[in-house]
């Protein structure tokens, strides 16, 4: 690798990808690393060997649902403003549209229906427009909404077992000029689905296409409507078998899902295919069908989370840790939009989509921004240099994240509720621990420990967690979540007794587990789970009941009723040799109240345990952390994120990006460290060493983002 060092000057990485051995002036940008010093050494990066992966990084998603009341549709398409906006946007893959959720098609098909207001082929035009400038063009294709087939066919509509159907109800309440939401659903099963294949092969075959998208999948809606009641009938399930009924229409759906691969490989074989859903992780349905998973069926994972609308900006990271260790490519949705997808003129401030973009690679995954085609088919300029300023960063950083393996010697295990999950990773990310989540790992030898949260063990999983412990593993246990049938199903250290008696209690902490903690007792908003302690356990905290739970007849004060004075016979924390039992759903608590109390209590418990972390960093509550591997490069790569998302109104916005000084990042990594530099900035840090064979290195400034590379041998040469 080139050793020679320069000031202000370095090679772009995504030159190397182009072939074009320019050099550019790195630009202090919002996302940026720099020391005080006026002349700093600066690592060459033209040689950087790099990473292969085959999913577009820098990808658009143009929705395109347009009615048949507005007129001439796509008349202002013009093929150079469209290939300047995606230029302007540093765009290398687009999502395009085929048919949207108004039913029409934006091309001339003989199978579905053209929109009516279109009078040319605007898939083709747009298509021959990115091939032109070697833009990948996926086509979207809408399964769940579609507003005039269910018109033309109301008979294939999704409705519930008494035969209602809940968008038709809300429409009985509504006047003519009155507003709505939401569109009628349709399951992808007989004729409906005929339609749709006829569709695809149709589009497969005639246009040059690089995949299809498709969108709008709820395989845990039940259905029973005419088809779907005949359907049962044929194959002699009882309608009235909610598990019969279930397991039929996960059938209907993988039916439906390898019908249509079928189709698209046969003309395709390279093609990708995603359907949208089937990585949806908010009801947890893909959580506890991991072996069933619809989601084997694509070729990629297309994670939709728009944190300014649902969910905020901590449900990426432990979603792309989760897909990740599928195998297949990651891809992170977000949106230009200030709240969410269908908003004309609503715009996130372009500081807010580089710290998302630069948080998607950081996480391993590729970038797709969405946007909005207005019906007149003009692209909006100030959206793509937007998303370009955010486009223009992740070129730099690209190959140092995307496709990277997640190494962690912390494992999460995730249980079947969302909030135990919500709260479990921000005290995770809140404190910088880098974690992996070990549901979807094959291999768990490397983990030293495991946390769970109190959503539970999945059956499937019971004797793999046994396997952990019995093995030395070491494990945190949160509320009923290591329970099974009432039993732990390790040695806590204690007999299950019972469900709490009231309706809160309290916490106090002995000194093992105390720092940064007030040593009176302290509230926890739903109580804990009764054990007895058994000989040689250790008691971390114990319990002061209130004097009763707070009802209408026995009240005290304002809110809850204070403690006893006396400790309660059961334990609020409890170590047994490598295992701790926290007897409160923590997670929960964390997620629905946002106690630091509870999460210094969580993370002082884990420091207890984890012994040797790959990587450590002390940052602000909103640093994020994130260590990756890129064996074939031979190097590490720990991501550093920090901006503040605050509430303002409905929505998160990130504003201020707050720059953080000396940053100090302890590794103890297998490998021996030969250099440490900065990306995209170049420039090469010291690495120190400290007890135990680790090292330290220090970042002297950065803003938004940074990631620090540390090689270990040769890298493979780039072929």
């Amino acid at each position: 690798m080139n050793r020679s060092v320069i000031q202000s000057i370095v090679l772009p990485v995504h030159a190397i990808k182009t072939g074009l051995l320019l050099l550019s002036v790195f630009l202090v940008a919002s996302c940026k690393t720099t020391g005080e010093e006026p002349e700093k050494r600066i690592k060459d990066l033209s040689q950087n060997a790099s990473l292969e992966f085959e999913e577009p990084t820098r990808q658009i998603h143009l929705d395109f649902h347009t009615s048949q009341y507005i007129d001439s549709i796509g008349f202002k398409f013009d093929k150079k403003q469209f290939q300047k906006a995606l230029r302007v946007g540093k765009v290398n893959a687009i999502n395009i549209f085929a048919k949207g959720h108004h039913s029409w098609s934006y091309y001339p098909t003989k199978i579905g229906m053209v929109h009516p207001k279109l009078d040319f082929d605007l898939l083709k035009a747009q298509i021959e427009a990115c091939r032109e400038i070697d833009v990948e063009v996926f086509a979207y294709f809408t399964v769940g909404w579609s507003a005039n087939d269910v018109k033309k066919h109301p008979e294939w509509a999704v409705v519930g077992k008494d035969g209602s159907n809940a968008f038709r109800e809300q429409l009985k309440t509504l006047g003519p000029n009155d507003s709505f939401s939401g569109w009628e659903y349709l399951e992808p099963s007989g004729e409906y689905a005929e339609l749709i294949y006829a569709q695809t092969e149709e589009l497969i075959k005639n246009y040059d296409l690089d995949g299809i998208w498709y969108d709008i999948h709820e395989p845990e809606k039940m259905n029973f409507n005419p088809w779907s009641l005949n359907d049962y009938k044929q194959r002699g399930i009882d309608s009235n078998d909610s598990l019969a009924v279930k397991k039929r229409t996960y059938e209907k759906y993988d039916t439906f899902f390898e019908k249509t691969g079928e189709i698209i490989k046969k003309y395709k074989p390279e093609a990708t295919i995603y359907y949208n859903g089937t990585t949806r992780t908010y009801n947890t349905e893909n959580i506890k069908l991991f072996k069933h998973g619809f989601f084997v069926h694509n070729t990629k994972h297309d994670l939709e989370d728009l944190p300014t609308a649902w969910g905020g900006y901590d449900i990426f990271p432990w979603r792309s840790k989760y897909f990740a260790n599928t195998g297949k490519d990651i891809v992170a949705m977000s949106g230009k939009f200030h709240k969410a997808w269908g908003e004309f003129g609503g715009f996130k401030h372009k500081d807010a989509l580089l710290y998302e973009a630069a948080s998607m690679v950081a996480f391993g995954a590729s970038c797709n921004m969405g946007d909005q085609l207005h019906p007149s088919g003009e692209m909006d300029m100030g959206t793509y240099e937007n998303i370009g300023y955010a486009f223009d960063y992740v070129e730099k950083i690209e190959d140092y994240g995307v496709g990277a393996d997640h190494v962690a010697k912390t494992g999460l295990y995730i249980g079947e509720d969302l909030t135990a999950i919500e709260g479990a990773v921000a005290m995770l990310l809140e404190n910088q621990v880098n974690f992996n989540v070990a549901n979807t790992m094959q291999d768990w030898s490397n983990l030293e420990v495991l946390v769970i949260t109190s959503g539970g063990v999945l059956d499937r999983d019971v004797s793999k967690v046994k396997e952990f412990a019995a093995k030395g593993g070491k494990i945190i246990g949160l509320g009923e979540g290591i329970l099974k049938n009432n039993e732990p199903i390790v040695d806590i250290g204690a007999e299950y007794v019972g469900p709490a008696d009231y309706d809160i209690d309290y916490t106090v902490v002995e000194a093992s587990i105390g720092k940064g903690l007030v040593s009176s007792p302290f509230l926890n908003y739903t109580a804990a789970l009764r054990v007895k302690p058994k000989e040689g356990a250790s008691v971390l905290a114990s319990i002061r009941e209130p004097f009763f739970s707070r009802t209408v007849t026995h009240y005290s004060s304002h809110n809850n009723t204070p403690n006893r004075l006396d400790a309660a016979e059961h334990p609020a924390v409890i170590r047994n040799g490598n295992i701790i039992f926290i007897a409160h759903d923590i997670d929960r608590q964390y997620s629905r109240e946002g106690a630091r109390t509870h999460r210094d209590l969580f993370y002082n418990s884990l420091q207890l345990l984890r012994m040797q972390p790959m990587v450590t960093t002390e940052m602000p509550s909103m640093g994020r952390l994130n260590l990756l591997h890129q064996p074939k490069q031979k190097r590490y790569v720990a991501h550093l994120l920090y901006a503040s998302p605050i509430q303002r109104g409905s929505v998160r916005v990130v504003e201020d990006l707050v720059p953080l000084y000396d940053t100090h990042v302890t590794l103890d990594l297998p490998e021996s460290i030969t250099e440490a530099y900065l990306v995209p900035s170049g420039e090469v840090l010291s690495i120190g060493e400290v007890e135990d064979g680790r090292i330290l290195v220090t970042v002297p400034k950065f803003e938004c983002h940074t990631a620090i590379v540390l090689e270990y041998g040769e890298a493979d040469a780039v072929e």
